[in-house]
């Protein structure tokens, strides 16, 4: 995926989705999870765009479009979506390696100055500390956020560097960090925090659940309960992903 989209990924989804709809509407932590989920399974957007505009296709066939209801979350665009990346991958199979090659050279700008960079990471640095604070919270969490806080630090050093950034390294890096805080925010968290998170998805899902693979609901409800965690004890999610 050509970097410029991969960490424009959810604004450019959520925007066309928006366009799609016709009405601007805040999108529900369900379907910031499904993205998240596209984008970690390396769903290219061109295929979740041609995914979205076959499901309001298909929706407006449908009695609820006849009745007057609206296509409301990206959960119906799943199967979609995921045809459309399974055609598009066939396809580059079949066409060879240069289409790749020429669209690889055609993005040579960073998508994001130095300066972004160095403001995403102290601010995130600046966040983890501040939920160290946070009442309640357990010592062995308060020492993992303040150590992933001064590894940012560490890691916005390297902003400076003379040579061309690596963005791939860097994602790398906050992407292992994140994954090391996810079993310690799991431990930290009450019952009823979890609980709580478990019935919101429960509900969001409900509508279609018998619509999707065992794996599909497996992996999109990992999305949602780190997501909700995260969010929980006031944690920034630090990937580059989230640099908009």
């Amino acid at each position: 995926m050509e970097s410029f989209n991969y960490f424009n990924y959810f604004t450019e989804i959520e925007e066309y989705f928006w366009r799609k709809r016709g009405a601007h509407i805040l999108v529900s932590p369900l379907d910031w999870a499904i993205v998240e989920t596209w984008q970690k399974s390396g769903i290219p957007i061109s295929a979740v765009l041609k995914g979205i505009d076959r499901a309001f296709e298909s929706y407006g066939r449908s009695r609820r479009a006849a009745a007057g209801q609206s296509l409301k979350s990206l959960a119906y665009c799943v199967d979609a979506v995921l045809d459309a990346a399974t055609e598009l991958q066939e396809a580059a199979a079949g066409a060879g390696p240069s289409q790749d090659k020429s669209r690889a050279g055609a993005q040579t700008s960073e998508p994001f100055s130095r300066d972004e960079l160095r403001g995403y990471l102290k601010l995130n640095a600046a966040k983890l500390r501040v939920a160290c604070n946070a009442h309640g919270i357990e010592p062995g969490l308060v020492a993992r956020l303040e150590e992933t806080a001064k590894r940012l630090d560490e890691i916005a050093t390297k902003i400076d560097s003379p040579a061309a950034l690596d963005l791939e390294d860097f994602e790398r890096r906050l992407t292992v960090l994140e994954e090391r805080l996810l079993p310690t925010l799991q431990a930290g968290a009450s019952e009823e925090v979890l609980l709580n998170i478990r019935r919101e998805m429960d509900w969001q899902l409900a509508p279609y659940r018998r619509k999707m693979s065992a794996e599909q609901l497996a992996q999109l409800e990992r999305q949602y309960t780190q997501k909700r965690l995260f969010e929980s004890f006031g944690v920034p999610r630090l990937s580059l992903f989230y640099l908009t």
